[in-house]
């Protein structure tokens, strides 16, 4: 039986520690995630899913350090780490030194949302959507000090739909990586797989999303912005300014320009409001939520709104 430390964070990570605690091939020694943090106006004080998931599995050797140089968290971690076969890696969020990446015998073994090199970097689901990519994959790597620029143990492909936003592409490629993760895994540590260097020629590169990503540029295409919107759903969203207030897109469709008005012109098509974008083209806002008020159909939002 390998002994596995677990690394992760958020939803994305948790059908990755179901599959491995579910498999008698492997031991958990321990889980390590983010500390919780207040949620929601309240401010609710919140733990991860991956903390969340690991105590329904009975795994109680659970630790939360602000900083991977937490004094405590060091001591216990250059302990533990010798004793592990691996550190299994699935978006836990923090950047790895020589120090750590050397405690366990064969190395960090992550699960990244791409098929790599292709969008390396924090936000790759968003990414390829962003860009208009037909297919992204997971893929299994060994971590080394470069960010993802590790070799890679295995991929899986999957088919990017057309109306697939983050939220919907994320579940399924974070269940892909389950599946894939544990029999990669096993046969890497039985010396069965062999490690495939990175294509550098062929890298792309992606960065930590914000809030103000999901602000609109009206010069960019309807189809550019369409993708935006499902590549930023549900976070950090799109958005756009209108008498000073900020309006989300919640759901919309492309269009032509009625006439050859100026990017980011307010116009009204089919009944529903649209701005005009790029290239000839125009963005039809189906459905709409203004600052500080409930969602609504574009054209409730124009029977109570200026236009």
């Amino acid at each position: 039986m390998y002994r596995i430390l677990f690394l992760g964070t958020p939803d994305f990570a948790v059908p990755s520690l179901r599959a491995l605690a579910a498999d008698d091939r492997f031991e958990i020694v321990g889980v390590v995630t983010r500390p919780d943090k207040p949620v929601g106006r309240d401010g609710t004080i919140t733990a991860p899913p991956v903390k969340l998931s690991a105590l329904k599995l009975g795994i109680t050797n659970i630790r939360q350090p602000q900083t991977l140089n937490d004094e405590a968290f060091k001591s216990w971690i250059e302990e533990i780490g010798p004793t592990c076969d691996a550190f299994v890696v699935v978006a836990y969020g923090k950047i790895f030194r020589d120090w750590f990446l050397n405690l366990p015998k064969h190395g960090l073994i992550n699960v990244h949302a791409s098929l790599l090199p292709r969008w390396r970097g924090a936000s790759p689901i968003n990414a390829a959507i962003a860009s208009g990519d037909a297919m992204t994959g997971v893929s299994i790597m060994k971590i080394v000090r470069e960010m993802d620029a590790g070799p890679v143990l295995a991929m899986a492909d999957e088919s990017i739909l057309p109306d697939d936003t983050a939220a919907t592409l994320h579940d399924r490629l974070s269940m892909l990586g389950a599946v894939l993760l544990p029999n990669t895994l096993a046969n890497y540590l039985d010396g069965h797989v062999e490690l495939q260097p990175q294509d550098e020629s062929k890298a792309t590169f992606c960065k930590t999303l914000t809030r103000e990503d999901g602000k609109i540029d009206w010069t960019k295409s309807a189809d550019e912005i369409e993708r935006l919107l499902r590549a930023y759903t549900p976070w950090p969203g799109l958005w756009t300014e209108v008498d000073g207030k900020r309006l989300k897109i919640l759901q919309a469709k492309t269009g032509t320009q009625p006439d050859n008005g100026t990017p980011g012109t307010h116009v009204v098509i089919d009944e529903y409001p649209a701005v005009v974008c790029g290239e000839g083209s125009a963005l039809i806002l189906l459905r709409v939520q203004p600052e500080g008020k409930a969602a609504m159909d574009g054209k409730d939002f124009l029977k109570g709104n200026r236009w």
